[in-house]
């Protein structure tokens, strides 16, 4: 809440000496004999009748506040963005569960991405999985709360066991290419070789650059041996073993080159982040904001409380409460 006219509280020192010296003045009495019983009462309209005058002095404080304009300030934010559409595609092969990141590679990537979508409140985003197969996990939607938790819902098992990154590259391409934005993306993150799919890594990057979609490709994961998935449980768990983890940078490098987009590599878990920072650097959506203000005044409802304060003061002082004043 503001105030239109907050001058107006100067008047706050010399509207309570006037209250004070308005209280001191004897007000509207019954002349009765001396009469011990009126002496001594005590009864409740005998206390209430104390403190009546503060019903006229909390009349008079809420009819300075009405003067002083108080107003509820509503503004409003009109934003002009250029649409950006990205689709993030994201690797669920067993190898994601790789332990050189703390607890895992796919915890990790997971993580990041959500803090990614959290940056771009304005942008329409949808999520592929992929291993052996692909498949849209999320739509393009500007609801970044649902992304984030489809993200979180991602896991490992769900698809055939492999790494299919031409697969999960046209499944994205697929999902954005019909998109009317100015620009689109897809974020690839693999941490393997392309080792599965029906269509190669390079015919989805070729097609990737022939309907105009940037390719930002990253590597997760370490080279060598790592504690890693070796095989699977009756009970679907994954057993782990120290396993030799390789990775096509080349593949992802070209990829990337082929569609104007550019390849990072993440070792740490503080490499994974400075590189979608990087991606929501090159990639900031244009923002035009108009501010709109709206303003409603509140002095009414303090002018009517006050009148309720008065009226009450009046009808308590003549109609049930009566001062006595003896001879």
């Amino acid at each position: 809440m503001t105030f239109a006219d907050p001058l107006w509280f100067l008047l706050a020192l010399p509207v309570a000496w006037l209250l004070w010296r308005w209280s001191r003045i004897p007000r509207a009495a019954m002349l009765v004999p001396v009469s011990t019983g009126y002496i001594t009462a005590t009864g409740w309209r005998v206390k209430l009748g104390k403190h009546l005058h503060w019903l006229h002095r909390i009349a008079m404080a809420l009819l300075v506040i009405a003067m002083a304009r108080p107003q509820r300030l509503w503004t409003e934010e009109k934003v002009k963005a250029d649409a950006l559409d990205i689709v993030l595609a994201m690797d669920m092969s067993p190898s994601m569960l790789s332990r050189d990141f703390e607890p895992d590679r796919l915890a990790v990537a997971k993580q990041v991405a959500i803090d990614f979508v959290e940056k771009r409140p304005h942008d329409r985003i949808g999520l592929v999985a992929f291993s052996a197969e692909a498949f849209t996990q999320c739509p393009l939607t500007a609801d970044k709360k649902m992304v984030q938790n489809f993200i979180r819902e991602l896991a490992v098992g769900r698809l055939e066991d492999g790494t299919a990154i031409g697969m999960g590259l046209a499944t994205a391409l697929n999902r954005i290419k019909t998109s009317e934005a100015k620009s689109k993306i897809v974020i690839l993150l693999t941490d393997g070789e392309n080792n599965a799919g029906d269509i190669s890594p390079v015919q989805s990057a070729e097609l990737a650059s022939t309907l105009g979609i940037r390719v930002y490709t990253v590597g997760i994961g370490t080279e060598g041996y790592v504690m890693s998935p070796v095989q699977r449980a009756p009970n679907g768990s994954y057993l782990f073993s120290p396993r030799y983890v390789t990775f096509d940078t080349e593949l992802l490098q070209q990829m990337a080159a082929m569609t104007n987009g550019r390849f990072f590599r993440a070792y740490s878990e503080q490499d994974l982040a400075g590189i979608y920072n990087e991606i929501d650097r090159l990639e900031k959506t244009r923002i035009e904001v108009s501010t709109f203000q709206r303003t409603t005044e509140l002095g009414g409802y303090f002018i009517l409380a006050a009148l309720i304060f008065i009226l009450s003061e009046l009808i308590l002082r003549w109609l049930f409460i009566r001062t006595v004043i003896t001879p």
